[in-house]
């Protein structure tokens, strides 16, 4: 017999995934682990008996509950299904995802509409930190549908603006883990930086590519790839995170001079493949590096003084936004404001083997 497992398929900014309560899916993490690779149809490359879309961006989780915590409505517990393997992970946030979980814990009774817009405090569980989502309510319940364009995104959606209050170090203890602005390997300045995402800031002309190559052709390059991976295994333990041979942190941005306008231009291993845009809080790791003096991303930062804090973050398929307070004096970052969209797809329940997990 099948087991059916209530979910909501849903777009979270440039990503899309599977959103469960945390009382569907089963409390000890072996066996929830195997009902959500089967759930997505992992391993397997094209995910074909299961709800996953063959790629990181669309083989993702969120597991929703009401919060223990006195300054959250909910937590979030991300969790990123590796589409080639038996594994699962716990061990980075996704900003993507987390546009899609106030709406979520809006419908699902969690968190009562308070208005034309409603704040759903999010406590983040895998770093602990915490974002705020201003959820647009304007009839009394989620307005999925809007004018607000993002980049990856085809069309428009209602927006959807989240504040990050506390993510800085949230997985490395140090906005800077290695306490410098820049590092040295090998020859190759780097800039490692923690603001809700660990980030490996490269230039790209250091690894000998432009950085504006498309994703594709970047992952192809095998050199590349090997680099890439030796940079991130030796700085890893460096950053804090131990042996990162198995996970998906840090990512590894490759930068550039801005091309179309922007601030920086961007290309990012995530950490295998390359992604088409840029993961929410790896462009507010990139964006607070620009700000930061003396950093890779900083010495070929354009910035427009005019703009005051917003920095855009060029990307293979557009621009991402972000507006930063940072005391770079202090090296405390005091907040930082994004723009996403989310889209509800389906609702209903995904079924899994009972031989897996039959409920009794």
């Amino acid at each position: 017999m099948l087991t059916g497992i209530p979910c909501t398929l849903m777009r979270g900014g440039t990503s899309k995934g599977l959103y469960f309560h945390a009382d569907d899916l089963p409390g000890e993490r072996v066996l929830r682990d195997r009902v959500l690779l089967a759930a997505m149809g992992s391993p397997d490359t094209r995910q074909i008996d299961g709800l996953g879309g063959a790629h990181p961006l669309t083989s993702k989780v969120a597991v929703i509950s009401r919060s223990t915590h006195a300054n959250a409505d909910v937590d979030y517990l991300f969790l990123q299904v590796v589409v080639d393997r038996a594994e699962v992970s716990d061990s980075q946030n996704c900003g993507n995802i987390l546009a899609g979980v106030g709406p979520w814990a809006i419908e699902n009774g969690l968190v009562p509409v308070s208005g034309s817009a409603t704040p759903v405090r999010i406590h983040m569980v895998n770093t602990g930190s915490t974002a705020v989502a201003h959820v647009p309510t304007p009839q009394g319940q989620v307005e999925y549908e809007g004018g607000t364009r993002i980049d990856g995104v085809p069309g428009t959606a209602a927006p959807i603006a989240i504040e990050f209050l506390d993510v800085a170090g949230s997985s490395c203890g140090a906005l800077l883990p290695t306490g410098n602005a820049i590092d040295t390997l090998d020859g190759i300045e780097l800039t490692c930086i923690d603001n809700g995402m660990p980030v490996i800031i490269v230039r790209a002309a250091d690894l000998g590519v432009a950085g504006n190559e498309a994703p594709a052709q970047l992952e192809a390059n095998a050199a590349l790839a090997a680099k890439v991976e030796e940079i991130r295994l030796k700085m890893g333990p460096r950053m804090n995170l131990g042996d990162v041979t198995r996970k998906t942190v840090p990512k590894v941005c490759l930068v550039s001079a801005p091309r179309h306008g922007g601030s920086i231009a961007t290309a990012t291993f995530i950490p295998h493949r390359v992604h088409e845009a840029i993961g929410v809080l790896g462009a507010v790791s990139v964006a607070t590096a620009c700000v930061i003096p003396g950093s890779v991303a900083a010495q070929l930062a354009r910035r427009d003084e005019t703009a005051g804090r917003r920095i855009e973050v060029e990307h293979p398929t557009g621009f991402f936004t972000v507006d930063v307070d940072v005391d770079t004096g202090q090296g405390i970052v005091r907040r930082a404001t994004l723009l996403r969209t989310a889209r509800k797809l389906m609702r209903g329940d995904v079924f899994v083997p009972g031989t897996i997990w039959s409920r009794s």
